[in-house]
């Protein structure tokens, strides 16, 4: 992967994004164990939660925002991804005015996730315009998967407390992370199966 590529930013944003997530919660892990807060008072518990998650708000809203960003990469130009990307933020910040960081943040994630369907479906039909760095249609599948999956495990955060839809999005994303990690990491096992399994067709057929 070249270092002036689009992909090359956009990992590297997201590395260190996640990075910094990963610093916090281990860093407020350690502290609530050694500072002993499960046996104070909840008043101060609380107080913790709160002060926890204003740190890590930004780094999560900015993961959702290179999330909407990533997933417009396979099927836009350069050119046109520069610019959806600048309208894709204008929308965020007008909603996000008008109705709050909240919904803001689960439009963008609503708009991320009909993308990702459109792409996934475009891989499992072998599209050969979608822009990914790795050939190989499962390669192709298993990243549109689990790209669809971890979409849809941010949402099912923003609704936990609506046990139904939980659920199923809960058992959506298991399955589409799952079946996603063993096309990308299982490809050319899984191509040989599909040979396999298509050759005595192909015997009878001759």
């Amino acid at each position: 992967m070249k270092k002036t590529s689009y992909d090359f930013y956009l990992i590297l944003a997201t590395c260190v994004v996640l990075a910094a997530i990963s610093a916090i919660c281990v860093y407020g892990m350690f502290y609530f164990k050694f500072a002993d807060l499960q046996h104070m008072p909840a008043t101060a518990k609380g107080l913790y939660m709160m002060r926890m998650n204003r740190v890590v708000s930004p780094l999560i809203i900015a993961l959702i925002v290179l999330l909407g960003i990533c997933v417009p990469k396979r099927l836009l130009a350069t050119r046109w991804l520069n610019r959806f990307t600048l309208g894709l933020l204008v929308v965020i910040a007008l909603t996000a005015v008008a109705f709050g960081v909240v919904v803001a943040l689960q439009v963008n994630l609503c708009i991320t996730l009909a993308l990702q369907t459109v792409v996934l479906f475009l891989a499992l039909y072998g599209n050969e315009y979608l822009n990914f760095e790795k050939k190989g249609y499962w390669v192709r599948v298993g990243s549109s998967l689990m790209h669809l999956g971890l979409i849809l495990f941010i949402l099912d955060l923003f609704f936990y407390k609506h046990h139904a839809l939980h659920l199923v999005l809960f058992w959506v994303t298991t399955f589409a992370t799952v079946t996603g990690m063993l096309g990308c990491f299982y490809s050319e096992p899984l191509v040989r199966l599909v040979r396999r399994l298509r050759r005595p067709k192909f015997a009878q057929t001759e």
